[in-house]
């Protein structure tokens, strides 16, 4: 007779493997990660390979030394390394992506136990790493198109939208129009050029159920409509920079924003409030990555506030002093 195997539920083979959900997840990245090398060339290519490359390579690694079964197999380490790319600028230095690369794996995500355990997205805390560590390299932008890297550096569309007429025509450059947005005619990361393209890569999610639209409405609602109180207009600043890739793609992300669908309406509306007052109030036009890294922290206690009674239960009587 064959041992009985003792392990924790759920028991059915037919579940969804964290496998499949990140394969889901590159399939979903790849209309704005095409997009990026049809403009930006086959720089992109590389750029993306010492990423994924250098991500799976710090994974193996830090499993071997910590004795832990290895989990590069599960995709995770190539999603991250594939978001932190889509974070980056075409022109950053490959032993930079290293470093972002290693911040995400070595420590936001196997020091604090791998998979499930980080308290924080990997890429997006990397890339905040990367441009406190190397502002210059990290805001240096091209146009689309202009793949030999060697003209003059050109704005993303948030900075343009704040020049006045003068000095945009000192600069020689124009505020983009919504189809420059929509198509990725623009200077910017990679994964904020293409907004259709993150567009069609979130729809795919949705539909294929691997994420909710609670979180990624609310925070592009949100967004939307503060804007529009303010006086900006509102579909640019929702087309221009990260709204959609971190709405779609970070602020969905299993191990830190809440499980309950109430939580994902908060997180979002958090999002979508900090990244508002960075970009209305504050000195730097983007706003999205310290947001969701700041409602990361803030997830377990909304998952507190916003967990569901289990039925039939009672809560516990105070008791009288």
């Amino acid at each position: 007779m064959g041992k009985l195997i003792v392990s924790p539920s759920p028991h059915d083979e037919n579940y969804t493997k964290t496998s499949n959900i990140m394969l889901n997840v590159i399939i979903a990245l790849l209309p704005a990660w095409g997009a990026a090398m049809y403009l930006f060339g086959a720089r992109v290519l590389t750029l993306t390979a010492v990423c994924i490359g250098s991500c799976i390579f710090f994974e193996y690694v830090c499993r071997t030394l910590m004795k832990r079964p290895n989990t590069i197999g599960d995709l995770s380490a190539v999603v991250t390394g594939l978001i932190l790319a889509m974070n980056l600028p075409v022109t950053l230095p490959y032993w930079m992506a290293v470093i972002g690369s290693f911040v995400a794996i070595v420590i936001v995500k196997q020091l604090f136990g791998g998979l499930g355990q980080n308290f924080a997205n990997p890429a997006i805390t990397a890339r905040i790493v990367l441009m406190v560590s190397f502002p210059s390299a990290m805001t240096s932008w091209v146009l689309p198109l202009d793949k030999k890297f060697d003209a003059i550096s050109a704005a993303t569309p948030l900075v343009l939208n704040g020049m006045d007429s003068e000095k945009l025509a000192k600069i020689g450059q124009s505020i983009p129009s919504y189809k420059d947005l929509l198509l990725g005619n623009t200077g910017g990361c990679l994964g904020e050029v293409c907004a259709i393209g993150l567009l069609i890569g979130g729809l795919y999610l949705v539909a294929r159920k691997i994420i909710s639209f609670s979180a990624p409405l609310s925070f592009i609602g949100s967004v939307f409509l503060l804007s529009w109180i303010s006086g900006d207009d509102p579909i640019y600043q929702i087309l221009a920079g990260g709204i959609f890739l971190g709405a779609f793609f970070m602020a969905t992300d299993y191990a830190t924003t809440p499980i309950t669908e109430k939580g994902k309406i908060v997180f979002g509306l958090g999002c979508g409030i900090i990244t508002f007052v960075i970009r209305h109030f504050g000195s730097y036009p983007e706003g999205v990555s310290f947001s969701i890294l700041l409602m990361n922290v803030l997830t377990p206690y909304i998952e507190q506030l916003t967990r569901t009674k289990v039925l039939g239960a009672k809560e516990a009587e105070k008791s009288e002093r």
